[in-house]
């Protein structure tokens, strides 16, 4: 009998997926998935994006090193970004971990294997990225940017909506590009109607990682008129100032980025924006940084999440001149978080009466937990719901809004 395998899976939901790739095709080859904690081998899929997660990443690999010296591991295996970025570095100095596993090319699974909860699942669209940003490491870690071939994603679309999931999530580093390098120009539109028709039972579309630059009037009609695709656009914009922009080597102005929410906002009724912003970059000033601080103040985007800039050896931004102290950084996180606390409770308040579309996640003592459609999966707020009739895991009821949190908000079904 083969040996039983723990994945421990870091990172991001698109690692997430590669995670469930590798289980799939280790269960196919006669390996029983397990928790780590009765396992024979322990596999981790690391993250190497920023500081954190390398740290993140190694302390993870030493906590599985301690497990194998304890004798509760046979092995233990090194697998993702971190190795694809360190390889000799790490089998220098951790020569406990018997394997070093690098990108493997791994395209839709053969055999369905979840690490999700049972109701939603991530579709992994492409690989890579098809911009060149001056902070980022992942066309390095990644290279060149790669499209899942259209049959093989509706293929799995397909096996999902006999699962009858709730939520599908389409990601990837950047699914605007998707189809560029298969057919000469992005084709996410045409991709997504096809999603659409197959997903006859899937109530909840959403679209992950939308880049400004590729977010044209097709994806804003679908977005606008499909009723599956969540009225929730991620948009990373990263920075207002336009010196800075041009710094990071991100192609919109703030003019076009300004243009293009009041679009977003005029034509989709409803909309959710989500954003992310970098705090900290070489030689950001105070004034410029005051100026992203108004900015957040002034457009009141729904979801937010911060990062300060974290020097990666290998992008062009290393080199920069004017690299702030980590106090600086931090300062100014702290910052952006509090102007934000103070902008999703105001966005709150406006739904406080209101009646939204719960999806139940788990219940949480008396009470349930959901997400409406303004709330991605690990990343945004939740709805603490009360209901005088059981739920369960993936159930859709209608909420009264009757209180609201900085970031959450309490319902009653």
């Amino acid at each position: 009998m083969k040996d039983k395998v723990g994945i421990f899976s870091l990172g991001c939901p698109r690692n997430l997926v590669d995670s469930e790739n590798i289980a799939g095709r280790l269960a196919l080859k006669g390996y029983k998935i397990v928790d780590i904690e009765d396992a024979d081998i322990g596999l981790i899929n690391t993250c190497a994006f920023i500081e954190s997660a390398k740290r993140e990443s190694v302390g993870a690999i030493l906590d599985m090193i301690k497990l194998k010296q304890q004798g509760k591991l046979k092995k233990v295996i090194v697998y993702g970004c971190l190795t694809q970025r360190y390889k000799y570095e790490l089998k220098k100095h951790l020569p406990e971990v018997d394997a070093f596993v690098g990108a493997l090319e791994l395209g839709p699974s053969l055999k369905q294997f979840k690490l999700t909860p049972a109701y939603y699942r991530y579709l992994k669209i492409c690989e890579g990225c098809v911009n060149n940003c001056s902070y980022c490491i992942i066309p390095s870690i990644k290279g060149k940017f790669k499209s899942l071939k259209e049959q093989d994603l509706l293929k799995q679309v397909g096996q999902f909506n006999k699962a009858k999931i709730a939520e599908l999530n389409i990601i990837g580093q950047d699914i605007t590009g998707y189809g560029i390098d298969l057919y000469g120009k992005p084709r996410l539109a045409d991709l997504l109607k096809q999603i659409v028709r197959q997903a006859t039972d899937i109530r909840w579309i959403r679209l992950l990682y939308l880049n400004p630059e590729r977010l044209d009037s097709e994806l804003i009609g679908l977005i606008r008129d499909q009723a599956k695709i969540c009225k929730y656009v991620d948009l990373p914009i990263q920075h207002i100032n336009n010196r800075l922009l041009k710094l990071m080597r991100r192609p919109s102005s703030e003019e076009q980025v300004i243009r293009l929410i009041r679009r977003l906002r005029r034509e989709i009724p409803g909309v959710t924006l989500r954003t992310s912003v970098i705090v900290g970059f070489p030689s950001e000033t105070e004034a410029e940084f005051r100026q992203l601080l108004d900015f957040i103040k002034e457009v009141k985007f729904q979801r937010l999440g911060a990062f300060t800039y974290s020097r990666e050896e290998g992008t062009a931004a290393y080199k920069l001149p004017g690299q702030l102290p980590e106090e600086i950084k931090e300062e100014r996180f702290a910052r952006v978080m509090s102007v934000q606390q103070e902008v999703s409770g105001f966005n709150n308040r406006k739904l406080l009466g209101t009646t939204l579309e719960v999806l139940i996640e788990e219940k949480k003592g008396a009470d349930y937990l959901g997400r409406t459609q303004a709330d991605a999966p690990e990343v945004d707020g939740l709805v603490y719901l009360k209901s005088k009739r059981k739920l369960c895991a993936g159930d859709f009821v209608k909420a009264r809004i009757i209180d609201t949190l900085e970031y959450d908000l309490v319902g009653e079904a």
